[in-house]
């Protein structure tokens, strides 16, 4: 399964997370298919979900879609709204429109469901893009809320779940993570995007 960072240098990520660097220090901004500098600082902090839908493609089509190519397309379906230099987003419903217009790929919302519903969802999904705290980089850290980024869950069973994290900060927290359906709990708002298998 191929893995992408939210931001281009995926090796700049703990120096960003850390506050020790600008995502105007990002050497390879011009891949994310950004017009000007300017827009990648505005857009990489908030394109987790292109980021999830740029290793799905890439799984499923071979295809590498710049993010900022792809939040520019999600936008046109009202799955950003977008008000200056404030971004608010991802909107699943107009974002399942986006990806099966655009792309051909069956979506649908999933919510109000629990880490414990995770493996039996996997058995019809392809993919799940699921709603997590941010800080699950640092998974011995519980945090006070849930939600508000999104990974990429290839595999849930009862051993636990893998995912790859668009913003995880070193090897071992980006790509085929697997933590146990508990401790994934602590950071899983119960809701995401479903990918569905090809037909």
């Amino acid at each position: 399964m191929p893995y992408f960072s939210q931001w281009e240098s995926a090796a700049l990520a703990p120096a960003l997370i850390a506050g020790v660097a600008q995502l105007t220090d990002d050497p390879d901004w011009q891949a994310s298919g950004a017009r000007s500098l300017s827009e990648y600082a505005t857009w990489a902090g908030h394109v987790c979900g292109m980021a999830c839908l740029k290793m799905i493609l890439a799984a499923c089509a071979g295809r590498v879609v710049p993010t900022l190519e792809l939040a520019r397309g999600a936008c046109r379906y009202g799955a950003y709204t977008v008000d200056g230099e404030a971004i608010k987003g991802l909107i699943y419903a107009p974002f399942t429109a986006f990806v099966e217009r655009e792309f051909g790929l069956q979506a649908e919302v999933v919510t109000g469901i629990e880490a414990g519903d995770l493996p039996a969802l996997l058995v019809r999904a392809a993919f799940f893009m699921a709603s997590v705290h941010k800080s699950i980089r640092t998974p011995q850290r519980v945090p006070q809320e849930r939600g508000g980024h999104l990974v990429l869950v290839t595999f849930a069973g009862m051993q636990g779940v893998t995912f790859h994290n668009p913003s995880g900060h070193g090897a071992a927290s980006r790509a085929d993570v697997h933590l146990s359906l508990e401790t994934f709990a602590a950071f899983f708002a119960g809701r995401g995007v479903a990918v569905l298998p090809s037909a």
